[in-house]
C-alpha cells in the first residue's frame, strides 16, 4: 500500500472518533483537526462530505485517476523487450545511457522503475556509510583503482577485462583481456602502470582471493598474511597497510562508462594499501 493510500485509510478510521467527539461536545473543531492533523477550514470539509456521502466522501478521488503524463503500455513493453533482447544483464545506469543515446525521452528514475517491475534488474540495497560518496583525490597518482568485470566483450567469448585507472582523473592506465582474474593479471596491471606513469601512493581492490587472505567467508582481510601481490616490493622499502576505503566503488564503477560493454557487477567492499615513502 502506497503512502497516499494508507494516509487516507487512516484518515477514514480517525475521522468517525474526531466527528463523533465534536458532535457530543467533547472536542472542538480545532481540537477534532488536530487530532486528524488538518487544520479548522479542511475539517469543515470533510465534515459536510462525510455528512453528504458518508465515508466514501472522504475518498481522495486523485488516487483512482490516471495520470496524463502516463507512458502508454506499449511504450513499456518496447522498452522492456530490448533490454531483455539486447541489454539483459547490463546495470541501469548503462542501459539508461544507450536508452537517451537512441532518443529516448523519459528519466532515469522512470526507466529504472519499469525494469525493476518487470524483474529485469534487481532492487538496490540502502547503501552503507562505505557506499556512501566521497570526495575524489585531488591530484593523480593518489589512489589506483583495479578490478575485472566478466562479460561476452566477443560473440561466444567470455573474458574478463582488467582496468587499472586512476581515481582523481577516471584515466585508464591499463586495460586488457584475461580468461580469468588472478594474481598474474593483477601483477600486470600495477606493472604497466608503474613502466608508464612511475609509483603511485594508494591502491584499491576488492577482497578478491588474488588481492587478500581472507581466513573466514565475508570476515575481514588477515593483515598480518598479506598476499604477494602486496610483498613483491618490500625490497624497495615500502610499507603497506589496508583498510576500508569509502565511496572507492562508485568511482571505478563510473570508469567503466568509457569501457565497452556493461559495469562491472562484481565490486565489493574493497580494501587500499599506502606506501610509506611519499
Amino acid at each position: 500500500m502506497k503512502r497516499a493510500e494508507w494516509l487516507q485509510e487512516t484518515r477514514k478510521m480517525r475521522f468517525e472518533e474526531a466527528y463523533g467527539g465534536w458532535q457530543n461536545g467533547r472536542l472542538t473543531q480545532e481540537e477534532a483537526a488536530s487530532l486528524l492533523g488538518v487544520c479548522e477550514r479542511t475539517f469543515r470539509r470533510y465534515i459536510d462530505r462525510y455528512e453528504d456521502e458518508g465515508l466514501d466522501g472522504l475518498i481522495d478521488k486523485r488516487l483512482n485517476q490516471v495520470s496524463q503524463r502516463r507512458a502508454p503500455v506499449d511504450e513499456v513493453m518496447r522498452l522492456v523487450d530490448r533490454y531483455r533482447s539486447k541489454h539483459e544483464g547490463w546495470n541501469v545506469k548503462h542501459f539508461y545511457a544507450w536508452y537517451k543515446r537512441d532518443g529516448g525521452g523519459r528519466s532515469y528514475t522512470w526507466v529504472r522503475n519499469r525494469l525493476q517491475e518487470a524483474k529485469l534488474v534487481p532492487k538496490a540495497t540502502k547503501r552503507g556509510v562505505h557506499r556512501k560518496r566521497r570526495e575524489r583525490s585531488p591530484l593523480p597518482g593518489m589512489l589506483v583503482h583495479q578490478d575485472g568485470s566478466t562479460h561476452e566483450w566477443v560473440p561466444g567469448q567470455h573474458w574478463d577485462l582488467i582496468v587499472t585507472m586512476d581515481d582523481a582523473t577516471n584515466e585508464h592506465y591499463s586495460m586488457f583481456f584475461v580468461e580469468e582474474e588472478g594474481t598474474q593479471s593483477s601483477f600486470r596491471g600495477v606493472r604497466e602502470v608503474i613502466e608508464t606513469r612511475g609509483l603511485f601512493s594508494a591502491f584499491y581492490s576488492d577482497r578478491g582471493s588474488h588481492y587478500w587472505t581472507t581466513p573466514e567467508a565475508g570476515g575481514k582481510v588477515d593483515k598480518a598474511n598479506l598476499h604477494p601481490v602486496w610483498t613483491s616490493d618490500e625490497t624497495v622499502g615500502h610499507r603497506h597497510d589496508c583498510g576500508i576505503l569509502a565511496g572507492s566503488t562508485g568511482t571505478f564503477r563510473t570508469g567503466f562508462r568509457d569501457a565497452p560493454g556493461p559495469t562491472a557487477q562484481g565490486v565489493g567492499v574493497g580494501r587500499h594499501y599506502r606506501h610509506g615513502n611519499r
